[in-house]
């Protein structure tokens, strides 16, 4: 991704230090956050990828960049996964300050061993050209998740809304040699809400996708009937 979008202006790179998937828009507030410098404007932070927003408006950068692109992850981020995903949490924080942003994601489940993050950078960097001259309003960032395919397999890019992809429940209990219970969790996603033309419908389709998601998650049509609720004594 970085090499990818370098040409579009003055690059820097805050990336968590291992994996961080489903930290959505967690802040480590209880424990110190560290940094470890890998070249010039390259850092990795022991934090959340919010973290690493937030560490890198408000102080390692000196300023506010022009944008914030959060990615590449591995693996789609379609769906109800926007609200799990700390890859679409990070671009939200750019947001939350003000900033274009950017969410990428490979979606490479079931797609063979190699990973084609340079198909979803490159189809990233079409998606950043196109937010230089045409600006998203205050509010608004983006979701892009693009199939794990050679870039000459995807057949386009679709504009489109969030479909349904949950997970089936699932817990496995173990013990440790001390005697001691514990757990993992996490099941297979279910897609049987991704209704046609949805997010993830056109990712089954070799298309990528682009969702516009916005900070506003009032639910404005149940105002008035809410107000009609005797709730003062």
């Amino acid at each position: 991704m970085a090499e990818a979008i370098a040409a579009h202006g003055d690059l820097w790179v805050v990336a968590p230090h291992e994996e961080r998937s489903g930290a959505s828009h967690a802040l480590t507030m209880n424990e110190p956050l560290r940094i470890h410098t890998h070249g010039p404007r390259r850092f990795s932070s022991s934090g959340t990828p919010v973290d690493c927003v937030y560490l890198g408006i408000h102080s390692l950068l000196g300023g506010m960049p022009s944008l914030v692109v959060s990615g590449i992850n591995k693996g789609a981020n379609l769906g109800d996964d926007v609200l799990y995903s700390g890859t679409v949490g990070a671009a939200r924080e750019a947001a939350l300050n003000g900033l274009p942003a950017l969410a990428v994601s490979l979606a490479t489940e079931g797609r063979g061993a190699k990973n084609y993050f340079d198909t979803a950078a490159n189809i990233a960097s079409r998606v950043i050209e196109q937010m230089g001259s045409d600006p998203l309003p205050p509010g608004v960032f983006l979701n892009l998740n693009v199939p794990n395919l050679p870039l000459d397999a995807i057949k386009g890019i679709r504009v489109c809304p969030l479909g349904r992809r949950h997970y089936e429940p699932w817990v496995e209990r173990r013990e440790d040699p001390r005697g001691k219970n514990y757990y993992w969790i996490g099941g297979e996603p279910v897609v049987s809400g991704m209704i046609e033309e949805c997010d993830g419908w056109w990712i089954g389709q070799d298309f990528a996708s682009l969702t516009p998601l916005g900070l506003d998650a009032t639910q404005r049509d149940w105002i008035p009937h809410l107000s009609d609720w005797k709730l003062s004594k």
